[in-house]
């Protein structure tokens, strides 16, 4: 079922539609190795043999979770056998090539022996050697929409290579059928096609005489339950936690609510998510709203405590808290600049005020003299009284917003700052 032209491609017309840039290398032949990163079932095979079809290149087909270094030298041999015939090497899931296995490939890419075309569901940034990758060329396929899914099936039954030529009787599948599969695909055309040949197996006719009819209730008993795409520790997995806390600090609470939903739709831990909301509480709330601490790690213990289904409602309840809150990153802006200076200025020593004296030894060397017992003083607060090392006299770390309950917390560190004014001139 693999499409022989363009033409029958679906999908990806950000990058096969006239005029696109690798739709015209493709067919005006202008070679160059190069990358497809997508996610599983939008192509990136397909559309590799077809550019193998155009440029009237030998084909090479190596997969990095079976193949080595011994795999990689014979492929290159026999592209140097196949010379001046141009050859693609083609090479599935390559993010699993370790260093050496990448840099196996540098001399004949450099060189113009092989055409390099990879194929990765992972962020290449971080998959691929620089090295390799500054050699290529790199493409993002995208997940296919429901519509290119009903698309390929259509195809899957009407084409002369599809399904039907393999049965005795034309096999017809209903449109409520189609659009149901089309949308439980999720974007993936080979959990359709694969789908599809299953329920074509199970297909009846009313009568000896009728086509087999594939129903929605023939498609609803292969199926069972969906599985959305989410790829736990992968690129997917750190994209929607990305989107459900830049949602949350965006004051978003139905985007965020529903990041959470795909997220644990899809599998993810749901103490992962409670440890993340937790960060997000300090992070981008802080002390514009310090319950929103305290919520999240009782939604943390509440789910513990309950478990699933129950508990997801309790991070639910977080989320959507969290989302409406007051934001403030004072806290975090604060943290950073403390550590900054402590990186900066090294192991700077305790004023002598502020050190303990609890031996006649240490009162001589003046530990805690001058020192000024603040609940003594008015308003328990000594003005002028100095807690940073001299060398950090007058540094402000923390600087509330006029937001939530930070604007009286502000209002009364601006107080206390100008009375210190006041003291020291």
């Amino acid at each position: 079922m693999r499409p022989t032209t363009l033409a029958e491609y679906v999908g990806q017309s950000h990058l096969l539609a006239p005029n696109k840039a690798l739709c015209r290398a493709i067919e005006g032949q202008h070679y160059h190795s190069l990358l497809f990163w997508g996610p599983p079932g939008t192509g990136k095979t397909t559309l590799a043999r077809l550019i193998a079809h155009y440029w009237q290149a030998h084909w090479i087909n190596l997969s990095a979770v079976l193949a080595g270094v011994k795999e990689i030298r014979a492929a290159l041999s026999e592209a140097e056998q196949h010379r001046p015939q141009s050859t693609v090497v083609f090479v599935d899931e390559v993010h699993r090539f370790n260093k050496a296995q990448q840099d196996a490939f540098l001399p004949a890419i450099e060189s113009g022996l092989i055409i390099f075309i990879g194929a990765t569901t992972e962020n290449p940034s971080f998959a691929l050697n620089n090295a390799l990758l500054s050699r290529l060329r790199t493409y993002v396929l995208k997940a296919l929409t429901a519509h290119d899914i009903q698309q390929v099936l259509q195809q899957a039954l009407a084409s002369e290579r599809g399904l039907n030529a393999l049965v005795a009787q034309p096999i017809t599948l209903e449109a409520d059928a189609l659009e149901y599969l089309a949308q439980w695909a999720d974007g993936d055309a080979r959990r359709a096609l694969n789908t599809l040949e299953i329920a074509a197996d199970l297909a009846e006719a009313e009568s000896a005489l009728d086509a087999p009819i594939i129903t929605l209730s023939t498609v609803q008993s292969v199926l069972g339950e969906s599985t959305r795409r989410f790829d736990k520790g992968g690129d997917v997995f750190y994209e929607q936690i990305s989107a459900m806390h830049k949602s949350v600090r965006g004051t978003d609470p139905d985007a965020a609510l529903y990041w959470l939903v795909r997220m644990l739709d899809g599998g993810c831990d749901p103490l992962y998510i409670a440890r993340r909301l937790i960060r997000m509480a300090s992070e981008d709330i802080g002390n514009a709203d310090p319950r929103a601490l305290t919520l999240a790690l009782n939604a943390w213990e509440s789910y513990e405590r309950l478990g699933s289904p129950e508990g997801e409602l309790m991070l639910a309840q977080a989320v959507i808290y969290l989302a409406c809150a007051p934001k403030s990153n004072a806290v975090y802006q604060a943290l950073k600049l403390a550590q900054a200076d402590v990186t900066q200025y090294g192991s700077l020593e305790v004023p002598l005020h502020l050190r303990n004296a609890p031996t006649s030894f240490m009162k001589q060397l003046d530990y805690g003299k001058d020192y000024h017992y603040a609940h003594d003083a008015p308003d328990a607060y000594v003005v002028g009284e100095q807690y940073l090392p001299a060398e950090l006299q007058g540094k402000h770390y923390y600087e509330p917003v006029e937001r939530g309950l930070e604007i009286k917390i502000r209002a009364k560190l601006q107080h206390l700052r100008q009375l210190n004014q006041v003291a020291s001139k």
